[in-house]
């Protein structure tokens, strides 16, 4: 029963790190690819006025984030009832 559970949370860990990680490397591909590496593309098209590479750099990147951290929470709340640490 308790090597069971030690291998549940070991399982448990290494999807939470794989969401982590891909999560993070959605958010530095916006951050850093959109508001750096593509901007002069990017910036051939406007939002409300401002280039797209400028916005990207200045806002995008962070409500991209806010975005992610929301779809970090749902997908913790789906492993958390996967492997019964719901309370």
């Amino acid at each position: 029963m308790k090597e069971n559970k030690k291998e549940n949370a070991k399982v448990y860990w290494k999807e939470n790190i794989r969401y982590v990680l891909i999560l993070l490397s959605i958010w530095f591909a916006v951050s850093y690819g959109a508001g750096i590496l593509f901007k002069d593309v990017l910036n051939n098209f406007k939002i409300g006025g401002f280039k797209v590479g400028f916005w990207f750099a200045q806002q995008g990147s962070m409500y991209v984030f806010v975005i992610l951290i929301f779809v970090y929470v749902r997908l913790m709340n789906k492993l958390d009832k996967k492997y019964g640490y719901d309370a």
